[in-house]
């Protein structure tokens, strides 16, 4: 292991879930307004995750008010204050873009059901 890999994996969280595309997740972020700082939850569903190390990120999307919301996190940035898996979802598919299209019922992912 050369220095380099030393130093993202220093900087890389170990809090993490194990969790895929199609889970959802809740996303708990730190905002700061002026000398205030407070947590803020966003909850939705995983439709893609990018990058490894240090540069991985996901794209979490839900429905709010009628209208699709997507939002792109890095996992190891210290603006995420914490990831909490809500539910499993069965998909075959590695990236879930198809959800934008969707309405409704159509937009849900099916639970992971365990024997």
């Amino acid at each position: 292991m050369n220095v380099m890999e030393k130093i993202i994996k220093q900087q890389c969280k170990q809090n993490i879930p194990d969790f895929k595309v199609g889970d959802s997740l809740k996303v708990y972020r730190k905002i700061v307004e002026g000398e205030n700082e407070r947590v803020q939850l966003f909850a939705g569903v995983v439709i893609a995750r990018k990058g490894t190390g240090v540069q991985e990120t996901i794209t979490v999307r839900r429905v709010s008010m009628g209208q699709g919301v997507e939002k792109t996190f890095p996992l190891h940035s210290p603006r995420v204050d914490r990831i909490e898996l809500d539910r499993r979802g069965k998909v075959r598919r590695a990236k879930l873009y198809y959800l934008r299209s969707k309405i409704g019922k159509d937009a849900k992912v099916k639970e992971q059901k365990f024997n």
